[in-house]
């Protein structure tokens, strides 16, 4: 592989260390204390005030982004002119709402769990096809933006919450779900049209199912064809699926919130795909072996492009790429993957190149992922991107050019961005960024110019603008008015063990050598995340604990990607065994390298899958870890939902026994070591049922736990006061049970 050094990276890194210089100089010993907490709780970790979501509109002559104050979580709208280089802000919620609080359905409050969003304001938006008009949606209502003549005006969309909303791809129609239908609004007349009929809470159309959402990534349900007459819509058979009702018990007076949630062994919702006219007409409904692949995964629909999309067998061993016939409902095969433990799913595929005739491919059947050529009809070409070169992400194809961006890195802690040609070899690929850090772009339709994004190990995210010349030509950076944390974490990243676990290691920033403190284990150690990142945001809370009186370390052992196929695949089955079993031995390696570390006063803590972690680990091994903090954890994998549960554990009752080894509750009676377990009363991912029933089981054993029920809240904690105190009763806790 041929590498180029990008110089502009190398000056965006020194300015970026001349920012940090010509501010107050941190100080060199003094611990972080309470006022660092609360800053970083208002500050959502340093990231409010910087730029999100940068789009480049399609002709490449401006970027349009949303950034919220340093303190107030509400995104306003800006624009990136690239002829001057000036940003100038478009639009603020306060505009649309005129003194109104900003309202959310409890259709979008759910959306937004599903997609992690807690902030407030525009929190996505969507440009026209031209690129004249912007798409928003506040408050449940609609509005165009038109930014030439800088007027906005509200779509006549009915009464009931509207979610999802589109542009046609010919930018003269939007489209939305409305009250479990998809609806289209003509923007000449201001004129809405129903689409399609009988949606009802039951049986819907058009919307994403809750497995669909959280766990395939896939948040739409309806799809435009490329000449803007027809949809492709999801219809959503929920009728026998279990009913989960979440309450808020302090407000007994509201109705809890209902959504059907499938558990592992039980019934999923039923789903079935229809292509409609606007014109009218009957719908065609799609035909594929549903009983055999019953889990829809993707579509795609684009010009000069066949219709495809993805479908799945419920045990995810298999998965097929379908070509569809629009007309008739006809399908055919043009890819088949399978795996002995699960197919991965990747919403980047397929690629279509070389006006249809081809499709660009990810596949992992030879270790790990590698991008692929494939003909028309789905037959293998030739390799493009090979297992060794670590691909992760195809990030724009420009088939003009014949040139492709993906992201890549044989480190896995880092994410970089290359460049290839669609008929070059691998080894003329054009290495873009090399600094250590995660790496990402956004290109404009045209390809002309692009967004870079980078965060990197020493500099908190930055976002510059690029022409997609020989020279990366630097154009500007997006501004960021974030406050900047005043001091740099004192992280260091090493290999140990056999496997070469990755794993970061924090200490205080008053560190003494031949001092012995404490450890505390940041711990996540389940499948589809990566713990250990170079990226300086990602330690700075770790920072703070670290100078309490702690040495942090984490720890990504086999079961997270990036590693490869059998990497990844380990975990199969395993979850109360081998994700625990790495953790152990990742620190013990480490503690026979770092003798500051003192073994016999070990705290662990972690959130969701990190959470059973912390728990499991005090249950299972209190011989290593002396005092563990479950924030939301899974205590009974039966009672998390099918599509994630099902990928890696098998389908009950024939895989009882992987449910049992994996379950808390298997474990209760050993609990000798202190235990606080978290959990927000309103989470409908993690219900707050798994934390009652292993605090229930403890109790019934005998043996004592502590319990923060976080009142009214979800899965996140956003609210900037409920994380400060938080985080400062986990310390308390750790302080007193490690002594």
């Amino acid at each position: 592989m041929r590498c180029t050094t990008i110089s502009l990276l190398v000056l965006l890194f020194m300015a970026a260390m001349a920012d940090n210089a010509c501010g107050q100089p941190p100080p060199k010993d003094a611990p972080l204390d309470g006022r660092f907490l609360r800053t970083y709780a208002q500050t959502r970790g340093f990231m409010l005030g910087r730029p999100v979501r940068p789009t480049p509109t399609p002709d490449g002559k401006a970027v349009l982004f949303l950034r919220s104050q340093p303190r107030k979580a509400r995104l306003n709208l800006f624009e990136f002119e690239v002829a001057t280089g000036k940003t100038r802000q478009l639009l603020t919620p306060e505009q649309l709402l005129k003194g109104s609080e900003e309202k959310l359905s409890p259709e979008e409050k759910a959306r937004r769990e599903r997609m992690r969003v807690s902030v407030g304001g525009f929190t996505t938006f969507q440009i026209a096809p031209d690129g004249s008009l912007i798409l928003l949606g506040l408050s449940g209502k609609l509005y165009i933006f038109d930014r030439a003549k800088g007027y906005i005006r509200e779509l006549n969309t009915g009464a009931g919450t509207v979610v999802d909303p589109k542009f046609a791809p010919n930018g003269t129609m939007v489209s939305y779900v409305r009250d479990h239908d998809v609806y289209v609004l003509d923007l000449k007349s201001n004129e809405e049209r129903r689409v399609t009929t009988g949606g009802s809470r039951e049986v819907s159309n058009g919307l994403a199912e809750f497995v669909a959402q959280e766990e395939m990534g896939r948040f739409t349900g309806y799809w435009w064809s490329p000449d803007s007459t027809r949809i492709l819509f999801e219809q959503v058979d929920a009728r026998g699926v279990e009913e989960w009702y979440v309450a808020d018990p302090i407000h007994p007076e509201q109705k809890p919130h209902h959504s059907y949630y499938p558990r592992p062994g039980k019934k999923n919702v039923a789903v079935r795909l229809g292509v409609i006219a606007l014109k009218g007409g009957p719908v065609t409904w799609l035909d594929w072996d549903v009983k055999k692949y019953p889990y829809f995964t993707s579509a795609r629909w684009s010009k000069d492009a066949p219709l495809t999309i993805g479908v799945q067998t419920r045990d995810q061993r298999e998965w097929l790429l379908l070509q569809v016939d629009p007309t008739t409902g006809k399908t055919k095969t043009l890819v088949r993957e399978q795996d002995a433990a699960w197919v991965n799913l990747r919403h980047d595929m397929p690629r279509w190149v070389s006006g249809g005739k081809s499709f660009l491919w990810v596949s992992e059947r030879d270790g790990g992922p590698q991008l692929e050529l494939r003909a028309a009809n789905g037959r293998f070409a030739r390799i493009l991107v090979p297992v060794e070169a670590g691909l992760q992400s195809i990030v724009a194809v420009d088939t003009k050019a014949g040139n492709i961006v993906f992201t890549a890195s044989k480190e896995p802690t880092q994410s970089h961005l290359y460049r290839i040609g669609l008929d070059s070899p691998f080894a003329e690929a054009i290495a873009l960024t090399q600094i250590p850090g995660l790496h990402s772009a956004a290109f404009a339709k045209d390809h002309s110019i692009y967004v870079h994004t980078a965060r990197l190990a020493h500099v908190m995210p930055r976002s510059t603008v690029h022409r997609f010349d020989a020279q990366h030509t630097l154009i500007g950076e997006l501004p960021s008015v974030a406050e900047e944390p005043w001091f740099e974490p004192n992280v260091e990243y090493v290999q140990v063990g056999k496997e070469k676990f990755r794993a970061a290691i924090i200490r205080p920033r008053n560190f003494q050598a031949k001092k012995s403190y404490p450890v505390l284990v940041d711990v996540y150690g389940g499948p589809h995340h990566q713990h250990v990142l170079s990226a300086k945001n990602r330690w700075l809370l770790d920072q703070w604990y670290a100078d309490q009186g702690f040495i942090v370390v984490a720890i990504d052992g086999r079961g997270t990607p990036n590693r490869g196929r059998d990497w990844e695949r380990a975990i199969y089955q395993k979850f109360g065994s081998l994700p625990l079993d790495d953790q152990v031995a990742g620190l013990q390696a480490l503690a026979r390298q770092m003798p500051e570390m003192d073994m016999k006063r070990v705290g662990i803590t972690g959130w969701s899958f990190g959470g059973y972690m912390a728990a499991l680990a005090v249950l299972r091994r209190p011989d290593v870890f002396h005092a563990g903090v479950a924030g939301a954890p899974v205590t009974d994998w039966l009672d998390y939902d099918t599509h994630y549960t099902e990928r890696y554990l098998g389908i009950p009752p024939k895989d009882d026994a992987a449910y049992n080894e994996g379950s808390l509750l298997t474990y209760a009676a050993d609990l000798r070591r202190p235990l606080l377990v978290m959990h927000g009363t309103a989470d409908d991912n993690v219900y707050f049922r798994h934390s009652l029933k292993l605090v229930d089981a403890l109790f019934r054993a005998g043996t004592d736990v502590e319990v923060l029920p976080l009142s009214g809240l979800t899965h996140m904690v956003p609210d900037p006061l409920v994380m400060e105190r938080l985080h400062t009763r986990v310390v308390d806790f750790l302080k007193r049970s490690l002594k």
